[in-house]
């Protein structure tokens, strides 16, 4: 069922477990005998008077395709999920308002169910799975939600990916970018710097230490010839 691309996995148990229950339950009605016709929809018009009009037999038959209907929609891959438990909502509603209306199904002032109501009262477990299908994401919204932001991490991948090649480009020595300026601007500062720099065992007056330190300070500036 999942390799539709419409049915998630965890969906799948869910919708094969109450699609084949409801869809036996339906094929069993089809054919049922009277006196399950009469039983069935004398518990259905307790709650929904207007069944009245409609005789037990053709009830049990409707009832049936019904119930046929929607048990082969949860076991159909193509059928959106959504949909399908918005019917099984409906279907298990509908169960449940006739297990609160039916005298005899709950005890007295109470939600729990007496032993003749048992079997009735499960279906709120229909009732359960069929909201969780229906409040279920929607698959093309999820999609459409994760492709957007896919295309904005891509874009923002790219916009820096243009950038460090705007940088590259302008290291490698093509023109120099801010980056470029900065290291050409710290280059010509430090040459500057190195130029106003005395050279190493050179004074300020441009001799050398050493030849001052042989012949003497006064020699160093009377008799050199690099003071005249």
């Amino acid at each position: 069922m999942s390799g539709c691309g419409k049915v998630k996995a965890w969906q799948v148990p869910l919708r094969l477990v109450t699609g084949a229950f409801i869809l036996h339950s339906g094929m069993e009605k089809w054919d049922g005998p009277d006196e399950q016709a009469q039983g069935v929809h004398g518990m259905a018009r307790q709650t929904f008077p207007f069944l009245e009009n409609i005789d037990a037999p053709r009830f049990l038959k409707l009832l049936a395709a019904g119930e046929i209907a929607l048990g082969a929609a949860l076991l159909t891959p193509m059928v959106p999920t959504r949909l399908a438990g918005a019917a099984l909502t409906g279907f298990a509603g509908s169960l449940m308002a006739v297990y609160a209306q039916t005298p005899g199904l709950r005890k007295e002032g109470s939600v729990w169910p007496t032993p003749d109501g048992i079997g009735v009262s499960k279906d709120s477990w229909l009732l359960a799975i069929g909201l969780a299908l229906t409040l279920s994401p929607h698959q093309k919204h999820h999609k459409h939600v994760k492709h957007i932001k896919h295309a904005q991490h891509v874009k923002h991948a790219k916009g820096h990916g243009g950038c460090h090649k705007h940088h590259c480009h302008h290291e490698q020595g093509g023109h120099p970018g801010h980056h470029g300026h900065l290291k050409q601007a710290k280059l010509v500062a430090r040459e500057a710097k190195e130029a106003k720099r005395p050279a190493k065992g050179v004074s300020p007056d441009g001799h050398s230490h050493h030849h001052a330190h042989r012949h003497g300070p006064g020699h160093a500036r009377k008799g050199c010839p690099a003071h005249h």
